[in-house]
């Protein structure tokens, strides 16, 4: 592993070329608590077609060498699916005004070195850059203190959060169907959005 690492930013159909080793890391990282996502190529890269036709949103995208090691996207809220709109219209938010950070995916060999940091340095950055949003926010999903694959040394990462300028709001929740590793079939998991406002 290099610690030479570049990080970029790609918007709309710049991102096409990076799409099936986006798909691959995301469901690699995304397998680990607290998703537990049992993921397929054919849906990562159904999904990341959203950002590839959004000419406003952005994939951050860590490299060592030619190697992607990590990535993190965004988009403006309106171009979202309805579970993500759906709270923040029924609690009187102007979905215009909101840029959501959707997901960020990290390989473990490549943390603590303050990646994580620049994706949201990033994404904020090109919020920025769009104007007219008031409100930057994600989502996480909730899973229960005594889940059977939550591992004994897992930290959360709200303190991250925090201190990025983030707050957790419980009334801005909705849910989200995929498969767990455990699992047969889709289930709901429960999501909560933290918000950051803009200045």
């Amino acid at each position: 592993m290099s610690k030479d690492i570049r990080i970029a930013r790609f918007s709309g159909k710049a991102i096409e070329p990076y799409i099936k080793e986006l798909a691959r890391l995301r469901i690699q990282v995304f397998r680990e608590f607290p998703y537990l996502y049992d993921g397929t190529y054919e849906y990562e890269e159904k999904y990341l077609q959203t950002y590839l036709n959004c000419p406003q949103s952005v994939i951050v995208i860590a490299f060592d060498g030619d190697k992607i090691v990590g990535a993190s996207t965004a988009i403006p809220m309106q171009y979202e699916t309805e579970e993500m709109k759906r709270p923040f219209i029924e609690n009187g938010y102007k979905l215009e005004e909101v840029f959501y950070c959707s997901e960020s995916v990290l390989d473990r060999n490549y943390r603590g070195l303050g990646i994580g940091v620049r994706f949201f340095e990033e994404r904020e950055a090109h919020a920025q850059e769009l104007g007219g949003f008031k409100h930057i926010t994600f989502c996480c999903v909730e899973r229960p203190i005594d889940h059977p694959r939550r591992p004994a040394d897992y930290v959360p990462l709200d303190k991250f959060w925090n201190k990025r300028g983030y707050v957790k709001h419980p009334e801005l929740k909705t849910t989200y169907l995929w498969k767990d590793l455990d699992d047969e079939v889709e289930t709901p998991k429960p999501m909560t959005f933290w918000l950051k406002h803009e200045s």
